[in-house]
């Protein structure tokens, strides 16, 4: 297996993710299965661990034969400019082209040796380079990662030809109408501000970067206390700690002239962009109010919000007894071929919105019902809704946990966004505490007569006009 790269799209693509997983969780073959509430109480402590340079270890020994480990860094596309968009994007094409001790031939044969996959991804707001690998590489593979983020060679000739590649890329995202439509919602919601841009970066911006803007990005960004070496697996936590201090210690902690970079508020603005082009054909369609950011308190009852609208997919199946009322009507009205509410949380802001694909005829009817889907949530929400919803939410979260690598990211994640590793029980414990009171009162918070960001790409004539999207925001009350 060669060195690749995999990039994981964009927060709003990762909340898209469908849960897989049951609630019951299997034990290995030949033993009982345990219960959903049996698996919290048995699930392995996160061990957290600070180097003098700020640089944090954190880590879940679970005695798998194999394990994911990988460096998180505070460093993405809110981070970067209108002139260097992209640079965070154009790195991770980069890191694996060889280092200063290991050419792109000899990186690439060191990680198949080991039957390893190399990865990486960008965010708005974060980046990752991780390796699934068997438990005992894992010190090879912490030298690797750390050689890759320290010295990425930044040939002069290999950047001009990963800019061919990164061309090339950006071409066949266009092509990805969901990727496109959930861009341009950003764009629109957070116009002029950094959180607006695209992960990718435009192409103009593509074809300007030079050797020195990626590296003046590395020397602003790639710190020690904003990076999270992670692990997950048959992983020894003292081990990684030793490996941590003998390949990352030297990992920077100051910044020239003191110039630390702070995020800046990003403001939301309730505005609508339309593609039309009447050649494809199916519409998408997103729209999204101003949600919570990752630390706020409100951010379980919107998840659960979210689970009670649920998702639909007309190649999945399903019928008239679809739980989610939205997804019924999608069925038996020929509403759309699928729908998805998400929640795309950053570190002080969020969009929390509903993407749709539905024909031309549908667009009307189908914004209807969502944004009535919305007011219910805000006015007359019931309590076999929201238990139906923090089960869905509880399975979804569960699921999403199956395997080294999503518990790994979710280590890296979780200490760049909390500072901690937040368990599953102590999820499970605030989605219990939810009530439809709860649900009700947030969702009237963040929805209620508030104007809503819209995007649209496809034959999307027949989307209403904006002050009739803004119109149905709200319920006269009598």
């Amino acid at each position: 297996m060669a060195a690749s790269v995999c990039r994981v799209g964009s927060t709003v693509g990762k909340t898209l993710a469908k849960a897989r997983s049951p609630l019951l969780l299997s034990l290995r073959r030949g033993q009982a299965s345990i219960s959903y509430a049996q698996s919290l109480v048995g699930a392995p402590e996160t061990r957290l661990t600070t180097l003098e340079n700020g640089l944090r270890v954190a880590s879940e020994e679970t005695g798998h034969a194999t394990c994911t480990v990988g460096l998180w860094i505070n460093a993405g596309s809110r981070y970067e400019s209108e002139k260097n968009n992209g640079a965070g994007f154009f790195l991770e094409h980069m890191a694996f082209k060889g280092t200063k001790n290991h050419p792109q031939t000899a990186l690439e044969q060191q990680v198949e040796s080991m039957g390893a996959h190399l990865s990486a991804y960008t965010s708005r707001e974060h980046t990752a380079y991780y390796m699934k690998t068997l438990a005992k590489d894992l010190p090879k593979a912490v030298e690797l990662l750390a050689e890759v983020v320290q010295s990425c060679s930044l040939n002069e000739a290999e950047i001009e030809q990963q800019r061919g590649v990164v061309l090339r890329e950006l071409e066949e995202v266009e092509g990805n109408l969901q990727e496109v439509c959930l861009d341009l919602l950003h764009a629109t919601a957070y116009q002029g501000t950094p959180l607006g841009q695209s992960v990718l970066g435009p192409s103009n911006t593509a074809r300007t970067l030079t050797r020195q803007d990626l590296v003046d990005y590395i020397n602003s960004h790639y710190k020690a206390p904003r990076m999270v070496l992670s692990a997950a697996g048959g992983v020894n936590h003292e081990e990684l700690v030793g490996l941590a201090e003998s390949h990352l210690s030297g990992v920077s902690f100051q910044y020239e002239g003191d110039a630390v970079p702070v995020l800046s508020p990003c403001r939301f603005t309730g505005s609508e962009i339309c593609m039309r082009d009447d050649g494809l054909p199916l519409a998408h369609i997103a729209f999204a109010v101003e949600g919570a950011g990752s630390t706020s308190p409100d951010i379980v009852p919107l998840m659960v919000a979210n689970s009670i609208i649920g998702s639909f997919d007309l190649t999945y199946g399903g019928g008239k007894n679809l739980s989610s009322r939205l997804a019924r009507l999608a069925v038996e009205e020929d509403l759309c071929h699928s729908f998805q509410a998400f929640h795309s949380s950053y570190s002080n802001t969020g969009l929390l919105g509903i993407y749709f694909v539905c024909d031309k005829h549908k667009i009307e009817d189908m914004m209807h019902w969502s944004q009535n889907a919305w007011m219910n949530l805000c006015t007359t929400v019931t309590e076999s809704d929201v238990a139906r919803g923090k089960n869905a939410l509880k399975a979804s979260l569960a699921g999403q946990l199956n395997g080294t690598t999503p518990i790994c990211d979710d280590i890296g994640r979780h200490i760049l966004n909390y500072g901690r590793r937040i368990p599953l029980a102590e999820w499970d414990a605030r989605i219990d505490a939810v009530t439809p009171k709860i649900v009700r009162d947030v969702c009237s918070k963040y929805i209620y007569d508030k104007c809503p960001a819209v995007s649209a790409v496809g034959p999307v004539e027949q989307l209403p006009d904006y002050n009739r999207v803004r119109s149905a925001m709200y319920w006269l009350r009598f």
